[in-house]
């Protein structure tokens, strides 16, 4: 930058209108440097974007080779009110007849109306144990739940009222939780196992601290035995669901049943009078969905490739990457890649058998109807598309694609190689400026200088001349006096 200067004020010389001048002609192998820099730049962030979007064309070419989704299922049920059903890994088509006579339920219990939350019962505790009880409809014995111990509350000062009880049940984790239901006759207390299946059913043994001998009172109004008479009231029993599958019975302590069937579960909601239909298949809508990811995908790639590439007549400007050596080459190879036909498949032998062909701009389309057709042939499907072959001509379209862009996008790939090469010369670039920059710097201090002293010079002949004038004129004054 020109610094502030007095150069001229003497002389009358217009000096930094000249030494401006003569920078801008020393500065453009500069301008030219930076405007190579620029395009470098441009070309380096293009070639960015085209290896994002290789990686997203890799990406869908590894799911659609993925075993994960030629395994994947859907299951349908004929009267999801009933019964919903969900697949997973390992589900296998085929249908099944499934009729629900049962569903798990909790264990429920309510005790007589008290006056209100704040009705006083009494101190001392409350033991409750969960088991199942043996005999029902009309018990006669209980047994313990494996791997559960009775849980004892204890019921202490401060702690008497009705509401607080309920408090303390909930806090115990105890596998109950309890509840106030208050109506025109008062407040009672309700108990609830909180998990389904006869196992979860539940016993409560009642300690008074100061025991009135009445059980209807005190802490004793919440004992329960389903083998004997008992203070509390059991509207509802705990239970396992019962079902039938293609005829054979099944239990579950829960309304869900995992494990039942390999792959599949089934949420119960409803008993049924028939069958409910239950139909497993292959996921072809998410096969489908993939493969038209996969074509997007390219898509994404060649339209790209086509806009950096495309010569403006108009302008007579070419695109960023137009004559990029690897441009060229990963067109070539992709299309190469859709042409070259697969013996994989004993009944697909190209993309076009299954709908999937080029149009006049180089993209991929495809024909709903062929593709539909090929889905109803998913074995040979997979082969045309994932199969991993000896070679290429043997390997499925998709897996050509896979390793093809994992090969280029890899450490030692076509992209990492070029990317490489751009920022060196970017790098070279900016060593260039840098230097140029520092002569253009000393140039200009140079050129300030002996502007600064032809303008000293001028300045004083510029003085003499005057006195030299005034001389002349002072001698012919005089002359014509005489």
């Amino acid at each position: 930058m020109a610094s502030i200067t007095s150069t001229g004020i003497g002389s009358g010389l217009d000096v930094e209108s000249i030494v401006t001048q003569l920078m801008a002609l020393e500065s453009r192998p500069l301008n030219l440097l930076q405007q190579a820099k620029s395009t470098l730049d441009t070309r380096l962030s293009a070639i960015g974007t085209l290896q994002s979007r290789m990686s997203a064309l890799r990406d869908s070419a590894n799911a659609l080779t993925s075993l994960t989704l030629w395994n994947q299922t859907t299951a349908t049920s004929s009267n999801p009110a009933a019964l919903r059903v969900s697949t997973s890994t390992g589900a296998a088509a085929g249908s099944y007849a499934v009729q629900v006579s049962r569903l798990a339920s909790t264990q429920t219990l309510a005790s007589t109306a008290f006056s209100g939350p704040t009705a006083s019962i009494g101190e001392g505790s409350l033991t409750i144990e969960l088991g199942t009880w043996t005999g029902e409809p009309t018990p006669t014995g209980f047994t313990a739940k494996g791997g559960s111990s009775p849980v004892t509350i204890t019921i202490g000062p401060g702690e008497t009222s009705l509401a607080a009880i309920r408090d303390k049940i909930n806090a115990a984790g105890a596998g109950v939780t309890a509840s106030l239901v208050t109506d025109a006759s008062g407040a009672r207390l309700s108990l609830r196992s909180t998990e389904t299946g006869a196992e979860n059913g539940f016993r409560i043994t009642a300690s008074e601290t100061s025991d009135d001998g009445n059980p209807a009172t005190g802490l004793s109004a919440f004992a329960y035995s389903a083998t004997t008479a008992s203070p509390m009231t059991r509207s509802q029993s705990a239970s396992n669901a019962e079902a039938t599958i293609n005829g054979i019975a099944v239990s579950s302590a829960r309304n869900t049943l995992e494990g039942v069937l390999d792959g599949l579960t089934l949420t119960l909601s409803q008993t049924t009078t028939t069958p409910v239909d239950v139909t497993v298949a292959p996921d072809t809508a998410a096969i489908q969905k993939s493969i038209e990811n996969f074509v997007s995908a390219f898509n994404d790639v060649a339209n790209y490739i086509r806009d950096q590439t495309r010569y403006n007549p108009d302008t007579k400007v070419g695109g960023t990457l137009q004559g990029d050596r690897l441009v060229g080459t990963l067109q070539s190879q992709l299309r190469a890649i859709v042409n070259e036909g697969s013996t994989a498949s004993g009944t697909f032998s190209r993309l076009t058998d299954i709908g999937i062909s080029f149009t006049t701009t180089g993209t991929l389309s495809i024909n709903s109807g062929r593709l539909g057709n090929a889905l109803g042939n998913l074995p040979e499907l997979r082969k045309l598309l994932a199969a991993d072959g000896a070679d290429s001509a043997s390997s499925g379209f998709i897996d050509r694609f896979k390793d093809f862009a994992s090969s280029i996008l890899g450490a030692e790939g076509a992209f990492e190689g070029r990317t490489n090469s751009l920022r060196g010369q970017i790098s070279l670039n900016q060593k260039s400026q840098d230097s140029m920059e520092r002569r253009l710097e000393q140039t200009e201090a140079r050129l300030r200088r002996q502007y600064q002293a032809l303008d000293t010079a001028m300045s004083s002949l510029g003085g003499t001349a005057d006195y030299l004038s005034q001389q002349l004129t002072l001698i012919a004054n005089t002359s014509s006096k005489r």
